[in-house]
């Protein structure tokens, strides 16, 4: 049976309130940012174990070199699936496929989403598991909330990963990529809140394990209007879902592609 998270929990993280605390571009402020950001939280229902991973939160400053310098996927789509390693995405993705063919069926039925499109994003965003990051989540993610240039759209994800802590669901911690993602296919903290599910069945939604990342990840795509048994290649109806995975056009058009590839 594939569980979501509790209702409560999905519906816990809202819209950024009125009085926000003051971004920053540098780390001088960061310490000041995350005292206001505490008083946030709490009014949010956080509670004091999520609101003590915040006091412990450094600025990170290699995410913010990493968000600066996004270069790749400046790429035409050809040198972005070569830099990628589409090759080895698509025989490894055949291969995973083969090996575990009931599984994606089942989450095929579940939610309509095939299995060379679930394998086709774990192999970009993680190369299968092999490097799911290093960062530690908190920090990247609060780091990227008070900063200037991308407040709104990473206050929310900030407030989430405090929940998850708070709830017991992630580990103060916790280690994830450059931007706070988590797992094999790098949710965001608020991402998980939302689309998150149990698809190993042991009650709780841990997406460093594999059947509730490709769950989470059918999930995410089904709720993000995937139709089954549509097209999925730029201009048919399954590649809108695909846009919302990412917002870099060369991402979704080498997932599109790799994708197809692997079906053969």
């Amino acid at each position: 049976m594939l569980r979501a998270l509790p209702l409560f929990l999905a519906l816990a993280i809202v819209a950024a309130p009125a009085a926000a605390a003051q971004c920053g571009n540098d780390a001088s402020g960061f310490d000041r940012w995350k005292g206001e950001f505490a008083q946030i939280a709490a009014r949010e229902g956080i509670g004091e174990r999520g609101r003590a991973a915040l006091a412990s939160a450094q600025y990170a400053q290699s995410t913010i070199n990493a968000d600066r310098n996004q270069r790749s996927f400046r790429y035409s789509l050809e040198e972005f699936m070569r830099v990628r390693g589409a090759d080895t995405i698509v025989a490894q993705g055949r291969n995973r496929i083969a090996a575990n063919r009931g599984f994606y069926d089942s989450l095929e039925r579940s939610y309509g989403v095939p299995a060379e499109v679930l394998v086709a994003i774990h192999g970009m965003e993680t190369g299968f598991g092999n490097f799911m990051g290093d960062s530690n989540v908190v920090s990247a993610i609060t780091t990227l909330a008070y900063d200037c240039r991308r407040t709104e759209f990473f206050r929310p994800h900030a407030l989430a990963a405090l929940r998850l802590v708070d709830e017991g669901h992630m580990a103060a911690n916790a280690r994830g990529a450059m931007h706070g993602e988590l797992g094999h296919t790098q949710f965001l903290p608020e991402n998980v809140l939302r689309y998150g599910v149990d698809g190993s069945g042991d009650g709780r939604v841990d997406l460093n394990n594999l059947s509730d990342a490709m769950a989470s990840t059918a999930n995410f795509l089904r709720q993000k209007g995937w139709q089954p048994g549509a097209g999925y290649q730029e201009g048919e109806p399954n590649f809108r879902a695909i846009e919302a995975w990412n917002a870099a056009t060369v991402y979704q058009r080498a997932i599109a592609r790799i994708a197809a590839r692997i079906a053969g």
